[in-house]
């Protein structure tokens, strides 16, 4: 999600508180889902994750905003637990009169300005919904009930572990007005942006099922394959998720050859998308289609409004350079896409990522639009869709851990020459911690009392723990953390464990305080020089946090010398080229340390990498 958008709208608050359409891009052979063992005694050790093979045939009228759908999954239980009922969500019941979006929206203090009480002014023509007209395993016929936006399904059979099973289902759904991402005719007028449209399987994993009701923040999804064909009006563009099987009967910037379009008032586009755990769709009659090859990588499509103003229409000319800069750089920084192609699509209501494409608001400026937006919205390819992390229990993984690398994108791309990109962010946390309505990472995305709260908790603070981590553990350990996160939990569900246990791989330093403290806690980090007499400095833990300790001395003769204090739980030390003095055990509230010559200053953390909650006190 766009997090320009929550900056603005939050930080105010804090303070107050306290190329060619020919190209070939080779399918990289990455795209297998993770070997999971069918041995049940071998699941029980062993990670696992379902799977999901959707066909699904999508006829839209665009005059009454309606559809209607077959669908055709197939299920396998890679669990070793036998299965009784399944799940599926059903997110377009989210935007009805009387829903848990409206009521949260309308009784929570601070609600999104998006979605205020428009839910409740819904006509029924307006409104969104999907309807299952029928639901079968294996051909027979099965009993469910619609609750909200859940579809919950009585089996005919258990399904056992290692065993497919395959469902059809009939159902019907509504194009809701643009309110919240999915919508018809959002505030630039784009038709349709359809994220979270069908029926849905809700996920299955070691924690049991995860059925949130939609309230309006975010999801989460079983890795699979889909295989969609969208019959729509002709004269629509489409685009998203999942790559076109029919480009020459499509044309609209597709084609590959000559165009050889059917006599009839519809197409059907066909759309196949390999190990994704979404897909997106967007369509306008008035998109231009321009595509650009990154070199050695995917094509980028862009699709935008033709209504635009020549500026508006020439800013989205002038970002197509920049998100080919932006995919190398996180494929540099992260672990190589994986997918033939990306599009970056006019639509939505502001900024959302979704499976090998996002939906934005265009209309914005040049800067706005690349750094603020497209720069975090891509940075969610690897920290949401490819690293599938569940952003409904950890959306800091995803939308911290994108703040974090867009930061340093934009930093380098941008050539901005900040010594510490995240400052910024720093210091936005920092408010939080300071407001009084901080809480938890562990907070459910729903469940904060705040709006704000999560936003600046989600994006700020999850990106400062990913940050601090490199204070704690070292820069190049950081990096290399980073990328064998990727490796080693592409395309599967990582947990916050996952990126702790691999830096303490990388790294051969003990760090489960790092994540209690930070992601489990509301605790702080409040390091004070106390007093300097002579050679001897000592120090003050003030907050209830530990950390290791970066220092600069001053000595009388102007000289400096850097030294580094080990936080000694961590049982051992970074990389570093200060001068290695005792570690510090937490339960000691003070430590002294002596010099070899009489000081004239001391600074705690001079490189500001450690979120301490009040620097005043750093220096002396």
């Amino acid at each position: 999600m766009n997090r320009f958008v929550i900056f603005i709208f939050c930080f105010s608050f804090l303070w107050s508180c306290s190329a060619s359409k020919n190209s070939v891009v080779t399918e990289p052979s990455v795209l297998t889902p993770p070997q999971t063992p069918t041995t049940p005694s071998l699941l029980k050790s062993t990670y696992w994750q379902q799977h999901v093979d959707y066909k699904m045939d999508i006829d839209m009228d665009v005059n009454t905003y309606q559809y209607k759908g077959k669908q055709t999954l197939v299920y396998t239980n890679n669990s070793p637990d036998v299965l009784n009922r399944v799940y599926y969500h059903l997110y377009f019941n989210a935007f009805q009169p009387g829903s848990e979006m409206d009521v949260r929206s309308r009784t929570i203090a601070d609600p999104d300005r998006r979605v205020g009480d428009r839910i409740s002014k819904l006509k029924p023509n307006e409104i969104g919904y999907i309807k299952v007209n029928s639901l079968e395993q294996n051909g027979v016929v099965l009993k469910y009930e619609t609750v909200g936006t859940v579809l919950e399904v009585e089996l005919a059979k258990p399904i056992q572990p290692g065993e497919s099973v395959t469902f059809n289902m009939v159902f019907d759904g509504q194009v809701p007005v643009q309110i919240r991402r999915s919508g018809r005719h959002n505030q630039e007028g784009v038709a349709l942006s359809m994220a979270q449209w069908y029926p849905k399987l809700a996920e299955y994993d070691f924690e049991g099922w995860h059925t949130d009701p939609y309230i309006g923040r975010e999801f989460h999804g079983v890795w699979g394959d889909f295989d969609v064909k969208l019959t729509i009006d002709k004269n629509y563009v489409v685009g998203g998720t999942g790559y076109l099987q029919n480009p020459n009967e499509i044309g609209h910037g597709y084609e590959t050859g000559t165009i050889n379009r059917p006599k009839s008032d519809k197409l059907t586009w066909h759309f196949v998308a390999p190990m994704v755990h979404d897909f997106t769709w967007a369509a306008d009659p008035d998109y231009i289609h321009d595509t650009m090859q990154v070199p050695n990588g995917p094509m980028l499509h862009f699709l935008y409004k033709s209504t635009m103003s020549v500026k508006q229409k020439n800013n989205w000319k002038r970002i197509q350079p920049k998100a080919v800069e932006f995919m190398q750089y996180y494929s540099n920084l992260v672990g190589h896409y994986p997918y033939k192609q990306y599009s970056i699509i006019q639509g939505g209501d502001g900024g959302m990522e979704y499976a090998m494409c996002t939906l934005l608001l265009g209309e914005g400026t040049y800067e706005g639009i690349i750094k603020d937006v497209i720069s975090h919205e891509m940075a969610h390819i690897w920290f949401q869709f490819l690293l599938a992390s569940n952003e409904s229990k950890h959306p800091w993984m995803d939308e911290g851990f994108s703040t974090y690398i867009e930061y340093h994108g934009v930093n380098s791309i941008f050539k901005e020459g900040k010594e510490n990109p995240l400052e910024a962010v720093y210091n936005t946390y920092i408010a939080l911690a300071n407001s009084g309505i901080e809480q938890p990472l562990t907070t459910h995305a729903d469940r904060y009392t705040f709006n704000r709260a999560y936003s600046l908790a989600s994006y700020y603070k999850g990106a400062v723990f990913l940050s601090q981590l490199g204070y704690i553990m070292g820069e190049e350990n950081l990096n290399l953390t980073i990328k064998k996160y990727f490796t080693d939990f592409v395309f599967k569900h990582p947990e916050p464990l996952d990126i702790i246990r691999t830096a303490e791989k990388v790294s051969g330093l003990e760090l489960d305080w790092y994540l209690i403290d930070f992601a489990q806690t509301t605790n702080t980090i409040d390091y004070a020089v106390k007093s300097i007499e002579g050679k001897s400095i000592t120090l003050e833990r003030i907050g209830l946090m530990p950390m290791p300790i970066d220092i600069s001395v001053t000595y009388a003769d102007d000289t400096t010398e850097d030294f580094y204090i080990p936080l000694q739980m961590m049982r051992g030390e970074k990389p570093t080229l200060a001068s290695i003095i005792k570690d510090w055990a937490w339960a000691y509230p003070t430590y002294t340390f002596q010099t070899s010559k009489d000081v004239k200053s001391v600074e705690i953390d001079p490189k500001g990498l450690m979120a301490d909650i009040y620097k005043e006190n750093n220096k002396k």
